[in-house]
């Protein structure tokens, strides 16, 4: 099991949200539990700096293409690129540095999974840069994924099936626990058992980590197959987790 570290992008600052306040309209009503002074970039050497690989740069809407750039070009290889990803645009992140593309909305359009776009995608980027987020909601006892800025319930069911099928055409998933992200009540425990029993592929988890132990937890839950995000919790994003204990951690354990 490994930390991984995140670099999420509003209006080119580094931010912390919480995930189920986003819209896709022009009223804006997203709770911000922290923006940083410090660049895109700085944050990606200090990833660097600290041999953290397989972190994720999430673009949170428009205006944040040159942040993210710059970000890509502070730790070449070291960071995964999401948000508004397609087969158009892919190309550009990965040659600045991105070691993965992450998708979402582009593959799940329409409410289900469109194997055509799935499949243009790995032509165009490779199954081996390509991660898919499964990022999620609880609905009627079951875990649904969710697109457009996570307010779009899907057809799609995160399961055991759903998840060895869609393993065929990535290298890596990424799931944010959409309804606890940002609030720092806890993990979704039941969503990291689902993915640490049944996926075939590295797979991280984000969303409502809140104290140092949930690492462990993490390990535990996930039979040490489920990597973990900690966000708004560290000290680093105004949080009480100091991120040094973290990293010291993620190397005894990794």
């Amino acid at each position: 099991m490994k930390f991984r570290p995140c670099i999420d992008l509003r209006e080119g600052k580094v931010v912390q949200i919480v995930g189920g306040t986003l819209r896709d309209t022009d009223q804006d009503n997203t709770v911000v539990n922290f923006e940083s002074p410090k660049s895109p970039a700085e944050f990606a050497a200090m990833y660097q700096k600290d041999q953290l690989t397989g972190g994720h740069v999430i673009a949170l809407g428009p205006g944040n293409r040159e942040a993210a750039l710059s970000a890509l070009r502070a730790y070449p290889g070291g960071l995964q690129m999401g948000g508004g990803i397609n087969p158009d645009n892919a190309a550009e992140f990965l040659d600045t540095g991105a070691s993965h593309v992450i998708v979402t909305s582009y593959v799940f359009s329409g409410g289900n999974i469109d194997m055509d776009k799935l499949n243009r995608l790995v032509k165009v980027v490779g199954k081996e840069r390509l991660v898919l987020d499964l990022s999620c909601r609880m609905r009627d006892g079951q875990f649904w994924i969710v697109t457009d800025r996570w307010q779009k319930f899907t057809d799609q069911a995160v399961t055991p099936e759903s998840i060895e099928h869609l393993a065929a055409f990535c290298d890596e998933f990424l799931v944010h626990g959409v309804d606890v992200e940002g609030k720092m009540q806890g993990i979704q425990e039941d969503l990291v058992v689902l993915l640490g029993d049944h996926s075939p592929i590295p797979v991280t988890y984000a969303g409502g980590a809140s104290r140092f132990s949930e690492l462990d937890r993490v390990k535990e839950l996930g039979r040490n197959r489920v990597d973990l995000t900690i966000g708004s919790a560290l000290d680093i994003f105004g949080g009480k987790i100091p991120y040094a204990d973290v990293v010291a951690w993620h190397r005894e354990n990794a």
